[in-house]
């Protein structure tokens, strides 16, 4: 026979809803995983007292009563499983796996039974019902009646509010069976209250949510919060999970703490208690216990008089309480040398802290992420700039979240953590290794060390090894990713070589014509590689036939209004999304025709590209003819242009005053038409007669000027 037995979408009977989970039996005993919270009952085996099989809604269930009368009822088995289970319960457990139905007669005149914590509605021999007393919230009398009434369920569809015995009366002297029946249902009812003193009380302290100022009363088995407008009452069996989370700017802290049920207000329910703390902030407490008991109810955990900063006040006495370890953030370490991401989820801002395992995300709306829970993550491009990306976590309930508008320098740390974690990438794809490795049936929150007790020991070390890593990796992290400046300060020097070899060059001169050539010679020379610039960087020709759609494009395209029509007043991005399931819905035949016509589209696309193609070519043969025609032209002016400027050089040393101001004109000013210079030649000769001297260089620039 197996050592385990494993069963999957088995569902857990909590407070009158049925959790889904998963369900294990080994020769240590039974644990069962909730999906919804991570949460793990671990049930010894030495601590099963009865084992009963019975046929309920959902197939056929299994209840099992532990020694210390607690009860755990699991559903969803199979008819043919009963074997299986029976053998295991006799060859591990030492139980016989008892068959037992329940009585469908329809009366509603029986006998209570009181067995542990569970109340027992019995016809005969047969069971009609039963009530976890845990459920009931309140118990009251009447003359001849008690009323029941239990928690609330808001995960459930329907809930059982209350229920209404009617007691008759007895001719026993002494002992009223009202009272004796309400008095067996409080004993081990979850009803919460307020009586005797509070261990001890914290004063306004800042809530973030629910918002406001409250004053925290600590009592055995309850924590009271108390504010201008409402109370809240929280049972420590409620909470799941503590945090101890430090804020980015490392003079906050934060406290969170995890509740299931949550606890409500109207309709608003609040999964998560956070409480904002500063660091500075010390306070000296005194328990409302004596030293006997202080020792005997915490173990060294606690003590009667303690002092130090008001957070560790708070989390120390909640964990000794609520007897859960404290979540700390792990190894991660952004950027800034935080422990934390700076990001928005649903149009807010706040923190994304890694942990070992798991996300958090605070505070608004706070989000807690099991790393057993997720299917894969996706690093996606910011939508509104390219400075920061969006960070997307789906669960395998399908649920997505997407963190968004984080720094693009947190990307390597942030995918270098995923990565340590084994988490699926979906840019990437699942790889083969990348499977992970949690155990299914681990608790979320255990961990082999306590975190928490270590941060407190360690947190002087830890602030000065995250100051130096900040420092060092953030410098080297904006080196290599962006580099501002580089191309202005390569023309900053190119202009300063310039500046100094024209102002070496103009030393010997005075003169201020001298310096102007100079300066447009440099502009000129500065502006040559910015024309060159949009050049080199061809833009794309509107001309071009347009790329084909794809099969799912060309759909959309025709569905578009359809979808509008369907869904009235429906988003951009809703329409997306809307699109993408159903083209995935769609059948195979349908996308075939799709298919085909983005087909036809490729091959006329094609098509058109060669005769573009073509043309193109012809157009490029044309311009290199035309570009050469022209270099050849340029050519031609400059040797006329040099053989005009060497005659002005020989004629110079006669006219020195002229040749001064004309000899520094640079090649803009001498003009590439022979025609226009051979008049003014003409001209000049007729004016001055034929006794005159034959015409200088002087006379030819100024008669084409």
């Amino acid at each position: 026979m197996a050592d385990t037995l494993e069963f999957n979408e088995i569902y857990q009977e909590v407070k009158g809803s049925m959790n889904d989970g998963r369900l294990r039996l080994s020769r240590q005993g039974v644990i069962f995983k909730n999906s919804k919270t991570g949460k793990v009952d671990n049930i010894q085996a030495s601590e099963l007292a009865e084992g009963v099989w019975r046929r309920v809604a959902l197939g056929h269930g299994l209840k099992l009563l532990t020694k210390n009368g607690h009860v755990y009822k699991y559903d969803g088995f199979r008819e043919s499983e009963f074997d299986k289970l029976s053998d295991f319960f006799k060859a591990h457990y030492c139980l016989e796996l008892a068959e037992k139905d329940l009585c469908v007669k329809g009366w509603n005149w029986g006998t209570v039974r009181f067995g542990g914590q569970l109340l027992s509605f019995d016809i005969g021999e047969q069971p009609v019902f039963e009530i976890p007393l845990s459920n009931v919230s309140q118990c009251t009398t009447g003359k001849n009646e008690v009323t029941l009434e239990f928690h609330q369920n808001d995960d459930a569809e329907v809930s059982l509010m209350e229920v209404r015995f009617y007691v008759p009366p007895t001719q026993e002297d002494g002992v009223d069976p009202v009272e004796a029946f309400a008095q067996n249902v409080l004993s081990k009812a979850d009803v919460i209250q307020a009586t005797g003193d509070a261990i001890c009380i914290f004063r306004e302290l800042q809530c973030l949510t629910p918002r406001g100022r409250y004053d925290i009363r600590i009592y055995p088995t309850f924590l009271h919060l108390h504010g201008k407008t409402f109370d809240y009452k929280i049972p420590y069996t409620t909470v799941l999970r503590l945090f101890l989370l430090p804020h980015k700017d490392q003079r906050q802290m934060f406290f969170v703490i995890s509740l299931d049920p949550p606890i409500k207000q109207g309709q608003t329910r609040y999964h998560f208690l956070i409480l904002l703390f500063s660091k500075d902030e010390d306070i000296s407490l005194t328990l409302n216990m004596n030293e006997e008991e202080v020792e005997k109810r915490f173990e060294g955990r606690l003590t009667k008089n303690m002092s130090g900063s008001l957070y560790e006040m708070v989390s120390r006495v909640m964990k000794a309480l609520v007897n859960r370890k404290i979540t700390v953030p792990g190894n991660f370490q952004g950027h800034s040398g935080a422990q934390c991401i700076t990001c928005s989820y649903k149009a807010s801002s706040g923190l994304l802290y890694p942990l070992e395992r798991g996300f958090i995300y605070v505070h608004k709306p706070p989000v807690h992420i099991r790393f057993d829970e997720i299917s894969f993550v996706n690093f996606a491009r910011g939508t509104t700039t390219t400075r920061s990306f969006d960070f997307e976590i789906e669960t395998k309930q399908g649920t997505q979240y997407t963190f968004s508008s984080i720094e693009r320098e947190e990307y390597g740390k942030l995918f270098d953590f995923v990565n340590a974690k084994k988490l699926n990438i979906k840019n990437r794809g699942l790889k083969e290794g990348m499977k992970q490795s949690y155990d299914e049936y681990a608790d979320s929150d255990e961990d082999q060390h306590d975190a928490y007790l270590e941060r407190m020991k360690e947190e002087g070390k830890i602030r000065e090894e995250n100051a130096n890593d900040s420092s060092d990796g953030s410098g080297e992290e904006t080196d290599s990713s962006f580099n501002p400046g580089e191309e202005d300060d390569d023309v900053a020097e190119e202009f300063d070589s310039n500046a100094s070899a024209s102002s070496s060059s103009g030393d010997g001169d005075s003169d201020r014509d001298d310096k102007k050539p100079a300066k447009k010679a440099k502009i000129v020379k500065d502006r040559k590689p910015r024309k060159k610039q949009p050049e080199s960087k061809k833009g794309k020709d509107p001309n071009a036939p347009k790329r084909p759609m794809s099969a799912y494009m060309l759909w959309l395209n025709a569905s578009r209004e359809k979808i509008k029509s369907d869904h009235p007043g429906i988003s951009i991005t809703d329409l997306s999304k809307k699109a993408g399931e159903l083209w995935k819905a769609m059948s195979k035949e349908k996308k075939e025709e799709w298919d085909r016509k983005a087909e036809d589209a490729r091959r006329d696309y094609e098509k058109a590209m060669k005769e573009y193609s073509v043309g193109s070519k012809a157009d490029s043969h044309r311009g290199e003819r035309s570009k050469k025609k022209k270099k050849k032209q340029e050519k031609q002016v400059k040797g006329k242009g040099d053989k005009k400027g060497a005659t002005s050089k020989s004629s110079s040393s006669k006219s020195p005053a002229k040749g001064m101001s004309d000899s520094f004109k640079s090649k803009e000013f001498v003009s590439s038409d022979e025609s226009s210079s051979a008049e003014s030649k003409k001209e000049d000769s007729e004016d001055e007669g034929a006794a005159s001297p034959p015409p200088s260089s002087e006379d030819s620039a100024s008669g084409s000027d």
